[in-house]
């Protein structure tokens, strides 16, 4: 135990956190609604040391954020505030609009399952928004707290750092928001103010620099991505007796396929790897990863700093530059997808050197479903009858994308092209899915071990609405189109008594029933 008498510093009073290893996850009833009151009252601050490791000094450096919490971090974070609000003339709405109206406060995942008000997402908001007034309203430097203003003291920076890392950025509070209030762009900033004054998160910012050093999120040097793709591929002759190549950096090939690291090397994001090779391999379309491009993943988004954003996915137009493909495709990760969609152009466009007859980018969905329609590949539903499936919409791609070229085509894509390789689809509950979706909980930079509890307390409302339809339709397999989804369930539904083979990826569907070899 560390001594009490040591004196420690403003950092570790702010980032230090105590970590339950033995809470029970919240019952499975069926219900998903408002915390029951505790003793007649709402108990505040229940998960306020819950708190992610913060970021290490050298990890810090390589970002360019400083190494430890500066000495005078009240007068920078309120600086970097500043800049903010002048940049993202939409921060100074979403803070001063807010009329409190409560229709967000029962939204939030985390607040359904931690029961901590502070997890509301207006109650959330509110932490920087009272800062906010406080050096930027004239009622707020007048009037002082009577205004709803509030210093920014180590107090409220320490809260900062909890509550601020129990937001997964879903945006699923915005949808029912009557003023569209993006609480996720709430949490970017203050997570972008906290490194600027020294106090990172160790997850998200040592992914980073993995990125920038090596390429990817797992850290996975160019040699070890080719031994792991050459290995992969001897398991698929294997398994199909056919030589299905999982090329990389190929000059040439039609599509450039960017997709998560973790479809590398994790289970059961590989047997989505596996699904893609095989419908390239059946439609005889060339196609090649790119050493410089093997991250689809960009968690600059997380902590909402747009040159980490920028640098992470300035591989991509590297990539496209060096492989001269004509094509664009991104695999299953939500944010990914997110960010490609709706930042790419922006960030390393104009796409003018690709096709244009094609979407640049495009989903593996899209690209997927457009091959069965046109009969260039055939599927044959019998070979996932042992499921009854149901799809699980990811934050990011709900409410952050679109897919296709029409309305919705998020939502109905996915949906077709795993209803084309299953003989049983089932729905969760219509107010969990679509926009209305709950996150997985672990979403946002939250995948860290050290916070699993409020993890696990987040995906509560998901896992509630997929043991529904298990007890009523007799699901056994989630479909899932994100790396952070797949990594973050396949860890908690065990704790709540649900295999871990239940979740997967909808082109681990398609890779079983794909006629391999079958004529067009």
């Amino acid at each position: 135990m560390a001594d009490p008498a040591v004196e420690k510093s403003p950092a570790e009073i702010v980032s230090e956190g105590q970590h339950n290893k033995d809470f029970k996850p919240p019952e499975l009833t069926g219900e998903i609604g408002a915390p029951p009151v505790r003793d007649g009252m709402i108990v505040k601050g229940v998960t306020s040391a819950i708190k992610p490791h913060m970021a290490k000094p050298e990890i810090q450096s390589k970002l360019g954020f400083p190494e430890t919490l500066v000495d005078n971090w009240e007068e920078v974070a309120v600086r970097k505030l500043g800049e903010l609000l002048e940049r993202y003339k939409s921060l100074q709405v979403y803070l001063d609009i807010c009329v409190r109206c409560g229709s967000c406060t029962d939204k939030c995942q985390f607040y359904l399952g931690s029961s901590d008000p502070n997890n509301m997402p207006v109650a959330r908001a509110e932490l920087l928004r009272r800062v906010y007034k406080r050096y930027f309203t004239t009622e707020g430097r007048i009037f002082g707290k009577m205004a709803g203003a509030q210093k920014l003291d180590l107090g409220v920076l320490s809260d900062w750092y909890a509550y601020f890392h129990q937001c997964s950025q879903c945006r699923r509070c915005s949808v029912f928001c009557p003023y569209g209030i993006d609480t996720a762009e709430i949490s970017m900033a203050a997570r972008e103010i906290m490194d600027s004054i020294g106090l990172g998160q160790q997850y998200v910012n040592a992914i980073l620099g993995k990125v920038h050093e090596i390429g990817n999120n797992l850290g996975m040097n160019p040699k070890a991505l080719a031994a792991t793709l050459e290995s992969t591929e001897e398991d698929l002759e294997e398994e199909t007796g056919q030589k299905i190549r999982l090329p990389l950096d190929e000059e040439g090939a039609e599509v450039l396929m960017v997709t998560p690291s973790a479809d590398f090397f994790a289970s059961p994001h590989v047997e989505s790897l596996l699904g893609y090779a095989k419908v390239f391999h059946q439609a005889g379309i060339s196609w090649t990863l790119s050493t410089a491009a093997s991250e689809a993943g960009n968690f600059g988004m997380f902590i909402g700093n747009y040159s980490q954003m920028r640098k992470v996915a300035s591989r991509v137009g590297v990539a496209i530059r060096e492989m001269k493909t004509k094509r664009l495709v991104v695999g299953e990760c939500g944010h990914a997808w997110r960010i490609a969609y709706s930042f790419w152009n922006t960030l390393i466009g104009p796409f003018d050197t690709l096709d244009p007859k094609y979407p640049a980018p495009q989903h593996i969905c899209e690209f997927t479903l457009d091959l069965v329609k046109r009969g260039a590949i055939k599927l044959d539903k019998s070979a996932n009858d042992e499921f009854t499936v149901t799809f699980h919409d990811s934050c990011n791609v709900a409410r952050g994308s679109a897919m296709g070229d029409r309305p919705g085509g998020q939502f109905t894509i996915p949906r077709e092209l795993i209803k084309a390789s299953c003989s049983r689809f089932v729905d969760m509950d219509k107010d969990t899915i679509r926009e209305k979706t709950f996150c997985c909980g672990g979403g946002g930079g939250l995948l860290t071990d050290e916070i699993m509890q409020i993890r696990v307390q987040g995906a509560m409302p998901r896992v509630q609405a997929l043991n529904s339809v298990m007890q009523s339709d007799g699901v056994n397999f989630m479909a899932l189109i994100c790396a952070i989804c797949k990594a973050q369930l396949t860890k908690v539904l065990p704790k709540y008594g649900i295999p871990v083979s239940v979740a997967g990826g909808v082109h681990q569907l398609v890779g079983r029933a794909i006629e391999l070899g079958a004529k067009a």
